[in-house]
């Protein structure tokens, strides 16, 4: 079955970074795009980057170009999230997701800027 396994997240001060990582199984990784979400308490899960199957064509959310670069690795069926210059306003848990038929989900990875 498919199975999406973040990790990465954590404590880190304003202005600083940290790479979140997904690794996934139970399906053809190298087929299908990918993306990152997050929710804040109180809000809607948002859309914060997506990338293509071949990891040739990139998308993100406007609160985030400049910042946070998503990649992947199709030989280790593994998708980066590379955050950089955080801000208190990306305090949120990190979603990776893939649409196969249907919608899945990892568990959630907690990112918390603070000083």
């Amino acid at each position: 079955q498919v199975q999406l396994v973040e990790s990465g997240g954590g404590l880190v001060q304003p202005g600083g970074s940290l790479r979140l990582s997904c690794a996934a199984s139970g399906f053809t990784f190298s087929s299908y795009w990918m993306q990152w979400y997050r929710q804040a308490p109180g809000t809607e899960r948002e859309l914060v980057a997506r990338i293509s199957s071949t990891g040739s064509s990139t998308n993100y959310a406007d609160s985030v170009k400049g910042r946070f670069t998503i990649s992947r690795d199709n030989a280790k069926n593994t998708m980066y999230l590379q955050m950089n210059s955080l801000k208190a306003e990306d305090t949120a848990v990190y979603y990776c997701h893939v649409r196969r038929l249907s919608d899945y989900w990892g568990q959630g990875t907690q990112v918390t800027v603070s000083s």
